[in-house]
């Protein structure tokens, strides 16, 4: 099956500035592909050259099988996009710029339809379509954004910070939006600064630092799976001896001894094989213990620091690496 984005060592270059190096990126069909980085790390930049509002200085790229300079209006209509930048003004009512939408984005006799779909994410998401577009906050902007890309349906969704300026249960009913599309079979691309929306939707993620694909994968391999966050009370322990005997296993850091009203208490964590830890644990008389997997945002924050000193690998599926001025969003 081919993929429904394919984008092949991407270069985009502003005079000295370059804003992407050979970037590689696939999302299957019917899948949530998430984007995550800082500013500058040329996620605006890529979704940009998607939907053909820039274009590359090298490399190809192909969306539902054509390439986006030569896809023309027939391929725009299968594609919704919101810009992280959106911009909606005039003295138009969100029901007259949306039908204006449907007209342009529906298929041929389909307008009405795609306006029913209109009006029903209105009510969902809490927007007044009556009102004209700029007296509208940027929150409402936002949800008018969000409608016009959603509502005829199309077969990708691609989508540059979708949910700034929402409030919280807004957010939930677009991520509840987001999983609809996929059990639809609709393909989504969403990059955002938001974690927990990615953790919570996306079924692989990419993970961009200066313009380059610093680690991707599933996102339970992103959560640095041989990274454990563990804590444990002892029984019978000093604190010092424990220490040090626990100070001896490989891939401990952070290491946390403190006494307690029967022994000892450690927290730590610990990167790459438990088995060490766990032989050293079994000399002691343990209490209690706790082991956690790292959530989606500390991996991210380490896999930038990793980005930041190429010595050092990120523990994902497929790493790509590369130092580098940090290129626009």
């Amino acid at each position: 099956m081919t993929d429904t984005i394919e984008v092949r060592a991407l270069h985009k270059r502003y005079g000295r500035h370059i804003a992407l190096h050979e970037l590689d990126l696939n999302v299957r069909p019917g899948t949530v592909f998430g984007l995550i980085g800082p500013n500058g790390a040329g996620k605006t930049t890529t979704l940009r050259t998607l939907v053909d509002v820039i274009r590359p200085s090298s490399g190809t790229v192909r969306v539902l099988g054509e390439e986006p300079r030569r896809g023309g209006p027939s391929l725009r209509r299968r594609i919704g996009y919101v810009p992280g930048e959106l911009h909606l003004e005039g003295r138009a009512s969100g029901h007259r710029l949306l039908a204006f939408y449907a007209e342009v984005s529906g298929a041929a006799g389909s307008s009405a339809s795609v306006l029913r779909s209109a009006r029903d994410l209105a009510d969902r998401l809490g927007v007044d379509l009556n009102r004209p577009v700029r007296t509208l906050s940027k929150g409402n902007k936002q949800k008018v954004g969000l409608i016009q890309a959603f509502m005829h349906r199309p077969e990708l969704l691609i989508l540059d910070e979708p949910t700034s300026g929402l409030d919280p249960l807004v957010q939930r009913e677009f991520l509840t939006m987001v999983r609809e599309a996929r059990e639809a079979g609709q393909t989504v691309l969403l990059s955002s600064h938001v974690l927990s929306e990615i953790q919570q939707t996306a079924d692989e993620v990419a993970v961009l630092s200066a313009g380059r694909i610093v680690a991707d994968g599933d996102v339970a391999s992103l959560r640095l799976g041989s990274m454990r966050r563990v804590r444990v009370r002892l029984g019978g322990a000093d604190a010092a001896s424990t220490r040090a005997a626990f100070e001896r296993v490989p891939g401990i850091e952070g290491l946390d001894a403190a006494v307690h009203a029967e022994g000892v208490q450690l927290s730590a964590t610990i990167e790459g094989s438990i088995d060490p830890f766990v032989k050293t644990l079994a000399q002691y008389e343990v209490h209690e213990l706790t082991v956690e997997e790292p959530d989606l945002e500390e991996s991210v924050l380490r896999l930038y620091g990793d980005a930041e000193a190429p010595t050092k690998k990120p523990t994902t599926r497929r790493t790509r690496r590369g130092d580098g001025r940090e290129g626009r969003s």
